[in-house]
């Protein structure tokens, strides 16, 4: 239902499966992460008490993103920071996934709707380093461990 997906300790992204389901709040990242990602179930007449945010001086040094993957199946390709291919995932509608380090890339199964959140502002070509990726022969998807 949550897969981390790691390499050499270092945490490359968060699945959050469409059929989780847990009440109350879950928090799913550690709090030195820039993008923070919670899933929350509450029942009807819950309040939550109104509130503003206070101004907090952050410091962003990676971008990271969450996609919601709305319709639609979606290949995600995991690479480490030195941009060698690792391993794939398959998200398909109500998935949630948090991009956090290495790079990533992707490839529509089936035509897909997703939303993306990530910090800002963006800065264009200075945000990314785009590289070659992996031919579809040499796809890599690990049986789910039950």
């Amino acid at each position: 239902m949550i897969e981390e997906i790691t390499y050499h300790n270092q945490l490359l992204a968060i699945i959050v499966s469409h059929h989780f389901n847990k009440t109350g709040i879950q928090f799913f990242t550690p709090d030195e992460l820039s993008q923070q990602l919670a899933y929350m179930h509450h029942p009807r007449g819950k309040i939550i008490q109104p509130h503003v945010h206070n101004p907090v001086l952050r410091e962003v040094i990676y971008t990271q993103e969450v996609l919601f993957i709305k319709t639609g199946k979606l290949r995600v390709d995991f690479y480490c920071d030195q941009q060698q291919y690792l391993e794939s995932r398959i998200l398909e509608a109500g998935d949630t996934i948090l991009l956090i380090t290495g790079g990533h890339g992707f490839e529509v199964l089936e035509e897909v709707e997703m939303i993306e959140v990530k910090q800002g502002p963006y800065v264009g070509d200075q945000d990314k380093t785009r590289f070659e990726g992996i031919s579809v022969d040499n796809v890599k998807i690990p049986v789910p461990k039950v």
